[in-house]
């Protein structure tokens, strides 16, 4: 009885112990968030550099940081995807 109330405390407080964890990292992922801001518009050269990346493309929503990077929701033949560009249109790798 000793070992199966043992067994139980011990997996229990593994299970905290993950818990917390994952709560962390979804911290840490809004404060990466929260540099971007939504905007109503985007530069043309940034419209322009993603017309010619993705052909078709329609842009969905975009955000800027204080870099005046962009963040920017597409969707392209009906998949959505995120791209990171500059202020001068050029395609970051993030």
């Amino acid at each position: 009885m000793k070992k199966l109330i043992l067994s139980a405390a011990i997996v229990l407080a593994s299970l905290s112990v993950q818990a917390s964890a994952l709560s962390s990292a979804n911290s840490f992922y809004s404060i990466i968030q929260d540099d971007y801001k939504e905007v109503d518009a985007v530069p043309a050269a940034v419209k322009t550099g993603l017309d010619n990346a993705y052909p078709g493309v329609k842009l969905e929503k975009a955000f800027v940081n204080s870099k005046k990077e962009y963040k920017i929701e597409i969707t392209v033949r009906g998949d959505k995807s995120i791209v990171y560009t500059d202020e001068k249109g050029n395609i970051i790798k993030k």
